[in-house]
């Protein structure tokens, strides 16, 4: 059972052109802040533990033990107080690509850097010569899939960072940095009831691996249009629970 979101207030903090699944536009999607930071997560977790996923040739890992079932829990609470659409803004997928729900927030500073804690210390310090920000986007793109949706086979696109203005009323772009590896936290799996939804990473050679969801858990992969990104795609929920997943982008220094 998720726990309800108690006494947490959000403002918008941009606007955007949304897109539609079977195509089109939905003017003013809304982006998301919390007006105050969500509590620290539970101490008590395991170490962060990374697992390497051979695609012969692309990067692809996962990461367990992120973030505590409760806070998992506490996030997807929080993204349905904010109100899943069919819209999602910002993004352009082609008609019958993303077939599921969306909402995009700026998570709080404090969130972003207890996640990153965890992590850091397991990820690339360089992608491509340009270095590893000590700090993940703190624009979460959030999905949820419902019975029959579905993300069909696709590139993730590089992007810059985003924080939240020193008021915290605007979202802003954080210059000099740009996106090399896609974050999926899984908020929840079969252990829950989800039936369905792996993620399908494509080898090269035409096999794929496939990833199950576990909850608190995060799979990464190379994205942007470069010749190392990993074609994938979220698979087929199938049932009444549905999948939460936020994509989360990891940002690397610029160089030159």
């Amino acid at each position: 059972m998720i726990a309800v979101v108690d006494a947490v207030q959000t403002r918008v903090v941009a606007t955007l052109h949304g897109s539609l699944p079977m195509g089109g536009f939905v003017a003013n999607a809304p982006i998301h802040a919390l007006t105050a930071p969500l509590p620290a997560f539970d101490d008590a977790m395991q170490p962060a533990e990374r697992t390497d996923i051979d695609l012969g040739g692309p990067l692809a890992f996962g990461i367990d033990n992120i973030i505590s079932e409760a806070e998992a829990d506490r996030i997807i609470a929080l993204t349905e107080q904010m109100g899943y659409r069919p819209e999602a803004p910002g993004i352009q997928t082609a008609p019958g690509m993303r077939m599921n729900k969306s909402v995009h927030w700026v998570a709080d500073a404090a969130l972003i850097q207890r996640i990153f804690a965890r992590i850091g210390p397991l990820l690339p310090p360089q992608i491509d010569g340009d270095t590893l920000h000590p700090q993940l986007s703190q624009r979460l793109n959030m999905y949820r899939y419902d019975d029959n949706d579905v993300f069909n086979r696709h590139t993730d696109g590089d992007w810059p960072g985003f924080g939240l203005s020193a008021d915290g009323t605007q979202m802003v772009e954080w210059p000099g940095l740009r996106s090399k590896l896609t974050m999926l936290l899984y908020l929840n799996g079969p252990e829950q009831g989800v039936l369905g939804g792996n993620t399908r990473l494509f080898r090269p050679d035409g096999g794929a691996v496939d990833v199950t969801p576990r909850k608190g858990a995060a799979l990464f992969f190379r994205h942007g249009f470069g010749r190392g990104s990993v074609l994938h795609e979220g698979a087929r929920v199938l049932g009444e629970v549905p999948k939460y997943v936020a994509r989360i982008n990891v940002l690397y220094t610029q160089q030159g």
